[in-house]
């Protein structure tokens, strides 16, 4: 009798994660160069930033560790393994997360304007005004 061994084949979740980052990626990198509108595509790099690759980041620690970091651990606990996580598996980014404009985005955990965290940019002027770039709101 010849037993046959069946392989599956499929994608992982990590698999399916990383290939909508390098989609965000792209379009972040070929719209702002077909549109020819700088401050536009500051704002839409960043909006892809805080709504899919430092989001899709955050989802992975948590995965990994149980919660999300703490305010206090802050981004840099998506570089280097803070004393409280578990099962750290990072670094889940490459460098630290600054936005188009230079400034580093502003994380909180747990949010005020979300149950689990608020991440934002403070955007060109950077101070809390109308033109910051939120994953609570969907801009205008």
């Amino acid at each position: 009798m010849i037993k046959r061994i069946v392989h599956r084949k499929g994608f992982t979740l990590i698999e399916l994660m990383l290939v909508v980052i390098i989609i965000g990626i792209l379009v972040a990198m070929i719209v702002p160069r077909m549109a020819g509108r700088s401050e536009q595509a500051r704002v839409a790099v960043s909006q892809a930033d805080v709504d899919l690759n430092i989001a899709t980041a955050l989802k992975l620690y948590e995965l990994d560790n149980g919660s999300f970091p703490t305010t206090d651990e802050g981004l840099n606990a998506l570089l280097s393994a803070p004393s409280t996580a578990k099962r750290w598996k990072g670094p889940y980014l490459d460098k630290a997360p600054v936005d188009p404009w230079n400034n580093p985005y502003k994380y909180r955990s747990p949010g005020t304007h979300r149950t689990d965290y608020d991440l934002y940019s403070l955007g060109k002027d950077g101070t809390e005004s109308s033109d910051d770039v939120t994953n609570w709101q969907q801009q205008q």
